[in-house]
């Protein structure tokens, strides 16, 4: 991406986010992928991504505090859980036109990066991380209510974990059980990915991760999209 669409797609960001920048680099390092930053990764939104990632979950933990105040813990985790999943964060940036701001490298761009729900979740968690360490809590707070309302609003009910409920979808239909195994792992020791393969009856699906338990769970929800109710 050159630098003017950089600057580009750093104001449709702006514009997306409602604020403007008094660190502008932060904004920049938040839609750079790895394969377009410097040596090792240095200037990527990988960083950027680890603390959006827990301002993110105290977002939405706040936020269920106040919308469930009679829930208990044991609701009120599969709640978190769900709507801060990969492919929700996947569908909501993706929705948002996030992954036409990202800057990433030609060769990958051509093989799809930019459309790959780590990738979208990932740049997403940058955005609030960067929003936070630009403005503070209440502007991160403002931004992910207003792109997660539609997510929050529908969930009348706690969600099932996936796994369990794709174990009763095949339990109740006296199919075996979900078969998962990891058919492919990538990247550094202290960033791996994993892609972890589901399988029950002739339905198969894959799911991508940080951790074979995530990759496991994305892989589950994927599957239960595809099977019928």
């Amino acid at each position: 991406m050159s630098r003017a669409a950089a600057k580009s797609g750093d104001s449709g960001a702006e514009t997306l986010l409602g604020h403007r920048f008094a660190q502008p680099k932060l904004l920049t390092e938040a839609l750079t992928h790895r394969s377009a930053a410097g040596a090792k990764g240095h200037g990527s939104n990988e960083r950027l991504e680890f603390i959006g990632d827990r301002v993110l979950g105290l977002i939405v933990a706040e936020w269920l505090i106040e919308r469930f105040p009679d829930e208990r813990e044991g609701a009120l985790g599969p709640r978190l859980a769900a709507l801060v999943s990969r492919p929700v964060l996947a569908t909501i940036a993706e929705s948002n036109g996030i992954a036409a701001l990202l800057s990433v490298a030609p060769g990958e761009s051509k093989r799809g990066v930019r459309e790959r729900s780590t990738v979208l979740a990932d740049a997403l968690e940058a955005l609030i991380g960067a929003l936070y360490l630009d403005a503070g809590l209440a502007t991160a707070r403002d931004f992910t209510r207003r792109i997660f309302a539609g997510v929050v609003d529908q969930q009348f009910l706690p969600p099932k974990d996936p796994k369990t409920a794709l174990q009763e979808w095949a339990l109740k239909r006296a199919l075996p059980l979900p078969a998962y195994e990891v058919v492919d792992q990538s990247g550094p020791s202290h960033a791996p990915q994993f892609v972890v393969q589901v399988k029950v009856g002739d339905a198969v699906a894959k799911g991508e991760a940080g951790s074979k338990r995530a990759a496991e769970q994305q892989a589950a929800s994927l599957l239960l999209e595809m099977l019928p109710a």
